[in-house]
């Protein structure tokens, strides 16, 4: 190749073959050459055998694409067919004998086997196609029979893992029953599960599907852990059965209770691991169907025998007093399955089997089997698993109920009487069939039978039907937009005719649990959607609109635009200020970004990648009126109020809100005490009047007003024209007219709380209510829940001259909050007002949150522990220390360091069993993961979050290395002095256990890096923390051990880097995100700046060399697709860097999956080395 006249020669060869033109290369490079030549031989040779052995008509193509007969290459093949003779026959049997010595020699050689296998990479159509000769040639071929050695030789070939790069990683390991149950340090290769299923339960929203970033954690782990897919299928179940068992008994308050954790795990898990097997993969290199079909085949049977093992984590299967009655139905389906008894899935409508006298034992295990087989991931051939059934199968009732209820009556024709809608709302479809049954009720039934339908689909079916769930969301979601009927002519929307059905769909999921369904099924953009466009049209109808359902009760226009539109606030942070998703930008926490242009973004690129016809795109644009609040509301949270001018429509609106407000302060036609301060005057009103004297004004009117009600009236109370109860009475008044308003109400003291210019209010329980009752009982228990932790808690309890005190619009809104009852018609106002109560105290200074803690533990008892807890996570927003210290607790956790005795750690010490009084002793230390998951997204620059990881696992490294060491070191020395043999055995056992440690340590790293900030902060870490770091000198000494912590430095930075990049952004070769391709460039090109020397590193060499080998080694292990995402030119540029270190294997592992591209680098790198 190095020869003058080598390309010459390679050109006029390549044009009169065309072998770039046959292998669909466009230029002609020499490995590219070498590698098309040596195939082209070596696929000739094997034709030609089959060809002569009447072979080639099985092939696919059923001809070859070579010249193999006389007639192919211009010659007439009548004499040679008279001349066919004995000596003829054997001269082509000795033709063919050698032709099998070629290809077994080729298949012999080193480099020319290895550019025989390179070609998968850059040619796999036409790879496909040889691998099928090859294969036919084995199995078929009489001249291959006769000489095993080359029949051995090629199928050896055939199913050598061409190309695998092997990187340094810890054994396989097998599940330990005894590691998994709750409490116990486990294996800790799977806790990013586990901490990302507990995050996705905290009650925030998140616009990304759990199905998708749940299916895409697994596949990311099961390939950086070398494990089966059995252990991964069962990893997840455990994961998810631990998070039901964390809270089988969940505190009360405005939180997700144990439905969202049920649905995680017979819902969303099940379809994560139907999204694995069931994914559209493309074939591996081989391009072979029946390649693809046998590892989902695998995988299948890998989910069957994970299942099966199951059953047997028995503290686990453990059903919640709630679900019992579920579980053993489940259990006796299978019972009455093996008896052979043919029975309906409503058979049992109606019968509570909690209470019966015959035990199922039901369990956990029997909704999992049954969820799986909803899904068709299993058939019922589970039922006859050893231990699935027990008891006796002659405890089956012998008779069938004569008189079939519920469900099955309504899909036989039952009318929807309120009888049957009681029954239906209460328990869960079954089946697809009766969901779509009820569904087509809900659009083309009688407007009662809409309303009674809407009621039942969001009713027991939507929380607890997890069976069906996913269909069940989009039913829903379809409902909230209904078409437009082909002869609807009326001027305004079609949408004001479904306005009670959407009222009752609003009202039915309005619950925390229902918007935790939604968000995990990746709903949120749709449903926002729906909601902009409910709310932009019955906000600008008068309350005139009304409607009186069958019950008697009335709704208007402004009830379902006040349903609307606080479920719309529900999803997006709309009360935190701009500086989170404006300034601080990539380093704000996740879900900061959360905007109305946002969500909608999504939902119009869902559409597009949808597989049925995409619906038209959406934009804010579409709703001017939500435009115009929502360009107000960003205004408002900016800066202070400005803008009202005298006499005109909005300043005419305010004062009527004011009269009706506060019209028994006004009566009697007193002055109103606004005008000093407000520049607001009042006419007189009498204190008669009643609810209908409100203005009859859209919502959207009465919308744009309220921000400047909600000023005057703070305004006035801040300078005693108005008392505090006044205030709150007022706007409780305001917020029961239009509920919608307490939106605006947030926004409103959310700006102004963190403005500071307005004076303290004094909790002293004459003028404001006093917290003192409660207040020190509040201190003791948050310095129990941290206590863990180490970190110290500031006093709460102040002296009786100095009463405590909180920011006037905090004290204000806590005021008005106080005023509601904890009863169901209050629940859609307190789930808007907690979490915006919580948010609004934790952004004030300390101790705020925990004052107003000890103020609702005095009206609501039952939210004692909830609102402790949140009180406590307070302590860490005010101090980055505390942060820092935290973490520290964490990694201490997890790796069972600081003095921990050998064994601990792991998932038990990490998350332990979330927190409340339902343990003996009350309310417990809450383990260190938990009060992270709970404390991060107030964390107001994430970006630091990726410093103080690092930090903390070079200490971890450091500690590490210190503790497994000296403990090897003594249980290897019965005597004074070990033997050599021995000392070079233990080093080596010492460095394996110490490098699984600090992979764990990565592992928690990374994923805590992913859930603060998202692929914005993994970004930050790769392109900028981790290149700076490395460009500074880090002094990791530690004596004698040194050198081994820079290797376990260097190893744990590269799994640091790993993992937070598969789970930012998945191993698919299709990225979540376009980011990836960006961020790898980057990241290559620094890597091959650093090994050409033109920049220089300032930490170990030792280090930088296993962090480069050891990510790069990973990368092409468990993350090929990676490789394609960069340049070729700086994947050349990083190989040339490897060969100068001698690290020839993986700089050709790196340039055979970097596609056609990369490919004749690969060969001439192949034939150089020989």
């Amino acid at each position: 190749m190095k020869g003058p006249n080598f390309r010459r020669t390679m050109v006029l060869i390549d044009n009169a073959i065309q072998l770039s033109k046959m292998f669909g290369f466009e230029t002609c490079e020499p490995g590219v050459f070498a590698m098309e030549y040596i195939l082209c031989i070596a696929w000739q040779l094997v034709d030609a055998i089959l060809d002569d052995e009447g072979l080639l008509e099985l092939t696919t193509e059923k001809l070859s694409q070579w010249p193999m007969r006389p007639h192919d290459i211009g010659i007439s093949g009548g004499a040679l067919g008279e001349q066919r003779t004995e000596t003829f026959d054997r001269l082509q049997k000795t033709n063919t004998s050698f032709a099998v010595e070629i290809i077994k020699h080729f298949l012999s050689h080193k480099v020319i086997s290895r550019l025989l296998s390179l070609a998968r990479e850059g040619m796999t159509s036409q790879w496909g196609s040889f691998i099928e000769r090859l294969h036919l040639l084995t199995a078929n071929s009489f001249s291959l029979r006769g000489s095993t050695t080359s029949l051995e030789v090629i199928k050896n070939w055939i199913g050598r893992n061409h190309g695998q790069f092997q990187v340094l990683k810890p054994k396989r390991h097998k599940w330990r029953r005894t590691t998994l149950t709750p409490g116990v340090g486990s294996l800790t290769l799977w806790i990013p599960i586990d901490m990302y299923l507990e995050d996705c339960v905290d009650g925030s929203v998140a616009a990304t599907n759990s199905i998708e970033i749940l299916s895409g954690l697994v596949k990311a782990l099961h390939a950086v852990n070398c494990s089966t897919w059995h252990d991964a299928f069962l990893a997840l179940l455990i994961a998810s059965l631990r998070l039901v068992q964390r809270e089988r008994e969940p505190v009360e308050g405005p939180v997700p209770r144990l439905d969202t954790r049920l649905c995680m795990l017979l819902s969303i898990t099940t379809l994560a691991i139907a999204n694995i097997i069931e994914e559209d993969e493309i074939c591996t290199e081989l391009g072979n169907l029946c390649e693809l079909k046998e590892s989902l085949a695998a995988r299948r049977s890998d989910l069957v025998s994970s299942l099966q093992a199951l059953g047997d984590y028995e503290s686990l299967l453990v059903p919640p007093p709630s679900v019992v009655s579920a579980a053993n139905q489940a259990a006796s389906k299978a019972k009455m399955f093996i008896s052979g008894r043919n029975v309906s899935n409503r058979f049992m409508d109606g019968v509570d089997l909690h209470e019966r006298e015959i035990n199922y034992y039901g369990n956990m295990w029997h909704l999992i089997v049954e969820s799986c087989i909803s899904r068709n991931l299993l058939d019922t051939s589970a039922y006859f698993w050893p231990g699935y059934v027990k008891g006796h199968l002659n405890q089956i009732p012998r008779t069938i109920p004569s008189q079939v209820t519920g469900w099955s009556a309504f899909v036989r024709g039952a009318p929807l009487n309120q009888s049957t809608v009681n029954v239906l709302v209460s328990y869960p479809a079954s089946s697809l069939a009766e969901l779509k049954k009820i569904y087509e009720v809900a659009i083309n039934g009688s407007e009662d039978d809409k309303i009674s339908a809407a009621t039942v689909l969001c009713g027991a079916t939507l929380i607890s039907g997890w069976n069906i769930q996913e269909h069940t969301v989009n039913f829903v979601a379809k409902l909230l937009s209904p078409p437009v009927p082909a002869d609807y002519s009326g001027n305004g929307s079609h949408l004001i005719n479904h306005g009670p059905m959407l009222n009752a769909i609003l009202t039915g999921i309005s619950s925390v649990d229902c918007v935790q369904v939604f968000s995990f099924h990746g709903m949120i953009p749709e449903l926002a959607a729906a909601l902009m466009e409910i709310c932009e049209v019955f906000g600008s109808c008068p309350p005139t609109i009304s409607w009186t359902l069958k019950t008697g009760e009335e709704i208007s226009a402004h009830t379902v635009f006040s349903s609307a539109f606080i479920l719309l606030m529900r999803l997006w942070k709309f009360n935190h200020p701009p500086l989170e998703y404006c300034i601080m930008g990539e380093a704000a926490p996740v879900g900061s970004q959360l905007t109305p242009e946002y969500l909608l973004l999504l939902r119009n690129s869902k559409n597009n990648n949808s597989k049925q016809s995409p619906a038209n795109p959406i934009f804010v644009d579409y709703f001017p009126k939500l435009k115009l609040w929502y360009r107000q509301h960003q205004a408002c949270l900016a800066s202070t109020l400005s803008g009202l001018e005298h006499g005109t429509p909005v300043h005419k609106n305010v004062d009527a809100l004011l009269n009706m407000m506060f019209r028994k302060i006004n009566s009697g036609g007193n002055q109103s005490f606004f005008s000093g301060s407000s520049s607001l005057s009042s006419s007189s009103v009498t204190g008669n009047e009643d609810i209908c004297s409100w203005p009859k004004l859209p919502a959207w009117n009465i919308m744009e007003a309220v921000p400047f009600v909600v000023d005057a009236t703070l305004t006035a109370c801040a300078h005693g024209r108005l008392s505090p109860r006044e205030l709150a009475t007022g706007l409780k008044e305001l917020a029961d007219y239009l509920p919608a308003s307490l939106a605006s109400i947030v926004s409103y003291f959310s700006a102004e709380v963190t403005r500071g210019v307005w004076k303290p209010a004094f909790m002293n329980g004459t003028d404001w209510p006093s917290p003192a009752a409660n207040l020190s009982m509040v201190e003791e228990q948050i310095k129990k829940i941290v206590g863990a932790t180490g970190v110290d808690v500031p006093s709460l309890v102040v002296g009786a001259s100095s009463p405590a005190t909180l920011p006037l619009p905090l004290a204000a809104f806590v005021s008005l909050t106080i005023t509601y009852k904890l009863d169901k018609a209050s629940q859609v106002f307190l789930n808007l007002a907690g979490p915006a109560l919580e948010n609004l105290a934790a952004s004030c200074p300390w101790p705020s949150m925990p004052i107003v803690a000890a103020l609702w533990t005095q009206k609501v008892k039952r939210w004692t522990d909830f609102l402790i807890f949140s009180a406590s996570r307070t302590v860490f927003h005010h101090n980055n220390d505390a942060v820092v210290q935290l973490l520290r607790s964490c990694f201490a956790a997890t790796l069972g360091l600081s003095g921990s005795s050998p064994g601990t750690g792991g998932v038990g010490s990490l998350l332990g069993h979330g927190f409340g009084s339902h343990f003996s002793g009350g309310l417990s230390p809450v383990a260190p993961g938990i009060l992270y998951l709970r404390i991060f997204r107030c964390i107001k620059d994430c970006a630091i979050l990726a410093e103080k990881i690092l930090a903390l696992l070079m200490l971890s490294v450091k500690e590490i290395a210190d503790t497994i060491m000296r403990r090897d070191y003594m249980s290897n020395q019965p005597n004074s002095k070990l033997k050599s043999k021995n000392l070079a055995r233990y080093v080596q056992s010492s460095l394996h256990t110490a490098m699984e440690r600090v992979k764990d340590a990565a592992a928690l790293g990374a994923t805590i890096v992913w859930l603060s900030g998202g692929s914005g902060l993994v970004q930050a870490l790769i392109q900028e923390i981790l290149p700076s770091w490395f460009l500074s000198v880090q002094d990791l000494d530690q004596g004698k051990r040194g050198k081994i912590v820079y290797q376990l430095g260097g190893h744990v930075l590269s799994y640091l880097v790993v993992y937070s990049s598969m789970f930012a952004w998945g191993i698919d070769p299709t990225p979540l995100s376009k980011r990836r391709q960006r961020v790898m460039n980057v990241h290559f090109e620094f890597l091959g700046r650093a090994l050409d020397k033109k920049i220089t590193i300032g930490c170990d060499t030792m280090m930088w060399r296993g962090y480069v080998l050891g990510f790069l080694g990973l990368v092409v292990e468990c993350s090929p697709c990676w490789v394609l995402d960069v340049d070729v030119h700086r994947l050349k540029r990083v190989c040339d860097g490897l060969n100068r270190w001698n690290e020839d294997a993986l700089a050709l592992a790196l340039l055979r999956r970097g596609g056609k591209e990369a490919i004749g680098a690969a060969a001439e790198l192949i034939l150089n080395s020989g």
